[in-house]
């Protein structure tokens, strides 16, 4: 059974580059870039593209167990570095995978992260070692929050498949031929994990952001208000307006963001997603069934517009770009797995870009 919904969100922030001759990562840790780290007996995959079939490079890794469960539990993100490809649902990828503490043992316990520039796992501040107090406990995107349904929810789950393929397995090939070597890879970086009901931005950031959205509302003819924080009240003027399609969102989406603008990652697993357009009115249709067990998927998380700009390839890669509004993510809401899977299951996102396009391609 999955855990009840995560009241609170939680906001990744870039916490300094990733030093492979200073830091070791494993699936424990959280990262932008570098090379998928996959639990314990989980093969390694090679998403392709949907559209134009080169390998999918990997974005960002996050170890988010699930409440009551007693797996290990990672999301992987990949996407095309394709320039006409990045928008596009298609052209991305969503990899679950999941492990049992025994498995861990049995290969031996993997080794945190070393001399970060700050403690990564702290996604609050009460976390320890990647929400590890033990090797017996392990609740990652703890601390503060175990956010119950947050990280947590990967309860064990039906072992029988209800179907071979899901909707989504169209958008990809997961291929064992290609070697991750191979692949262009970003520069990592670590991420690191506040509530969102804690940031309270600097008093110049503030006043910043609240500039930008003036800009914002002069040159759109919309009526966003104070942002929360600034001491006008906040009323939110935009749903009273006239503005064009889609803009309140849009206005929304900017209002929520601008008290963390750095914010790249957004998680609340069982919670609503922040559209940045108007998303289709039969979006709950929209979302496939999950792939193993056939049961439905909930929201879990969302790359921000801060991520694209750290988004740069390796040793100065060319040919690495990627565009994108905001990429969602929706996940079994049982976190199904069966014990003897190697395999990482395929879950389900899609691509906005900006308000005026449609986003599910």
């Amino acid at each position: 059974m999955a855990s009840r919904a995560q009241e609170v969100s939680l906001l990744g922030l870039c916490d300094g580059e990733i030093d492979s001759k200073k830091h070791r990562c494993s699936y424990l840790t959280n990262k932008v870039g570098g090379r998928p780290d996959w639990p314990p007996g989980i093969a390694a995959r090679s998403p392709r593209c949907g559209r134009c079939r080169v390998p999918l490079v990997h974005v960002v890794q996050v170890y988010c167990p699930v409440d009551t469960s007693p797996y290990h539990r990672n999301l992987h993100l990949f996407a095309c570095p394709g320039a006409e490809c990045s928008g596009r649902s298609e052209c991305w990828a969503v990899l679950r995978s999941q492990c049992l503490e025994a498995e861990v043992r049995t290969s031996g316990p993997p080794a945190p992260a070393q001399e970060a520039p700050m403690r990564v796992t702290d996604w609050c501040d009460t976390a320890d070692d990647w929400g590890m107090e033990g090797e017996e406990d392990n609740d990652g995107w703890e601390g503060g929050a175990k956010q119950n349904t947050a990280v947590k929810e990967e309860t064990g789950a039906p072992e029988a498949a209800v179907g071979e393929t899901d909707v989504s397995s169209r958008l990809c090939d997961l291929s064992l031929g290609d070697s991750q070597e191979d692949v262009t890879a970003f520069c990592p970086f670590f991420i690191s994990v506040v509530e969102e009901t804690d940031v309270c931005g600097e008093d110049g950031d503030l006043e910043h952001a609240q500039d930008l959205l003036r800009e914002y509302e002069r040159r759109e003819g919309v009526a966003v208000g104070e942002l929360e924080g600034s001491g006008g009240g906040g009323d939110e003027k935009y749903e009273k307006t006239g503005a064009r399609h889609g803009d309140a969102v849009f206005s929304r989406f900017m209002k929520t963001i601008s008290v963390c603008p750095q914010q790249i990652l957004r998680y609340c697993r069982g919670g609503k997603p922040l559209f940045i357009s108007e998303p289709p009115s039969n979006v709950a249709q929209l979302v496939p069934a999950c792939g193993s067990c056939g049961g439905s998927r909930t929201f879990e998380l969302q790359l921000m517009p801060a991520l694209v700009s750290l988004l740069q390839g390796e040793r100065g890669g060319a040919g690495v770009e990627l565009e994108f509004g905001t990429v969602l993510v929706y996940t079994c809401a049982d976190s199904c797995w069966t014990s003897r899977s190697d395999s990482a299951v395929e879950e389900f996102c899609f691509v906005q870009t900006d308000p005026d396009q449609q986003l599910f391609v």
